[in-house]
């Protein structure tokens, strides 16, 4: 190639990669160090090789030391009982719950304590903590290892709850949270761990009750959270194939959830589609599509939907497994058969 015919333009910066379990693990980092009164505890997270079950703690207790990473013994109601402790006496504990139905173990101390403090002084009283917990589908862990349980928490005043779907959005939520003088629960997903996309800058923050638009779109709006954000996103070249334009929002946090981004997108598309991977009955999904139905009964196209799991535990066979949680085939169909109403 001539000199003449050479492009001497600098390449584009492309952005640096990390996965959701990197990015969590950045934020951990990155917020002990610009605040000495972050801590961490739970069930082996201050293990220097492991950090706990998956790796998200991994090397915090070698760089910041056995006092502000502490393993615990397995025992949850006192792991979240000594993180409200240490709340009220000016930290910021981000306690690790290993899996989302071990919460259950410490519900007392979530919905009777942490949750009710601060109404209960009067608002003398703050709890800035962060209960970090794993679920999910697709890793045939079993019925009391895969639920989620996210509307029990949403139905909690005084609790707030997030759900990224993303390494960037996990950054700068937890970033978020951790700033947040009130308990926050932020769901990780156990599949999604590994998913990769790019990474957020140092300092990242996403405010909390904010949602995403993932996708403009003019026909359809799809909410959803998590890995059905994900599952959600690989329907697209379905649905786009049938001739319909969805807007997909990633609702982000899920209590309190963001009213004015979603209603707005409804207005505009005229139908409505919420999933998420938890039981459809009695779940965030039947929030979102009542206050949808009565804000905007007059501009609806068609019925609300939601698309959730069916109403029985999260089976053990791989089979059934798969046939239990929203995928992208069944929420391309959905969105299709919802499209095809009549006006």
């Amino acid at each position: 190639m001539s000199e003449a015919m050479m492009d001497t333009r600098p390449a584009a910066v492309k952005p640096k990669q990390a996965t959701i379990l990197e990015a969590i693990n950045a934020a951990l980092a990155d917020a002990m160090a610009d605040d000495d009164t972050v801590l961490v505890l739970g069930e082996d997270v201050a293990d220097p090789e492991e950090g706990g079950v998956v790796g998200v703690t991994k090397g915090l207790s070698t760089r910041f030391g056995d006092k502000r990473v502490r393993s615990t013994p397995i025992a949850e109601q006192a792991i979240i009982g000594a993180a409200i402790g240490a709340s009220l006496v000016g930290y910021k504990p981000v306690a690790e719950i290993m899996l989302m139905n071990f919460t259950t173990v410490a519900m007392d101390m979530i919905v009777n304590h942490a949750a009710k403090l601060r109404y209960m002084s009067g608002g003398q009283t703050h709890v800035p903590i962060v209960i970090r917990t794993m679920t999910g589908t697709g890793m045939s862990s079993g019925g009391q290892h895969s639920d989620y349980l996210e509307a029990w928490f949403a139905h909690t005043a005084g609790m707030k709850v997030v759900a990224p779907s993303n390494p960037a959005d996990a950054y700068g939520l937890m970033r978020a949270a951790i700033d947040d003088p009130d308990p926050v629960l932020f769901i990780e997903n156990l599949p999604n761990y590994w998913l990769k996309g790019d990474a957020a800058e140092a300092g990242h923050v996403v405010p909390l009750g904010k949602a995403r638009i993932a996708q403009d779109g003019r026909d359809i709006t799809i909410v959803s959270y998590s890995r059905t954000l994900t599952e959600t996103l690989s329907a697209l070249k379905a649905i786009e194939q049938a001739g319909i334009s969805a807007e997909i929002i990633d609702l982000r946090t899920l209590s309190p959830w963001d009213e004015d981004t979603v209603l707005a997108s409804v207005a505009k598309t005229g139908r409505l589609l919420v999933a998420h991977e938890a039981v459809e009955k009695h779940g965030l999904g039947a929030e979102i599509a009542a206050v949808a139905s009565n804000r905007l009964f007059g501009k609806l196209k068609a019925p609300v939907a939601r698309l959730g799991a069916p109403y029985t535990p999260v089976p053990f066979s791989k089979s059934l497994e798969d046939a239990y949680a929203p995928n992208a085939k069944r929420i391309a169909e959905t969105v299709i058969a919802i499209c095809k109403q009549q006006d």
